[in-house]
């Protein structure tokens, strides 16, 4: 009993990584499309959090 609960329960997980994937990856290439690929912008809020996560990085 209890290996058809894990099985059912993984169907379940892999339908919805894949309905969930049918959904994002579409997003998540026009959003890579219209950026400017790996560069940063720098000015406003970006370049703030582009600053911290620098420092962070360096660890100071």
């Amino acid at each position: 009993m209890a290996t058809s609960i894990k099985t059912f329960s993984a169907r379940y997980v892999i339908r919805a990584l894949i309905l969930s994937s049918i959904f994002m990856v579409p997003v998540g290439a026009m959003a890579f499309n219209n950026s400017d690929g790996m560069n940063v912008s720098k000015q406003g809020a970006g370049f703030v959090l582009y600053v911290s996560l620098q420092r962070n990085a360096m660890g100071g």
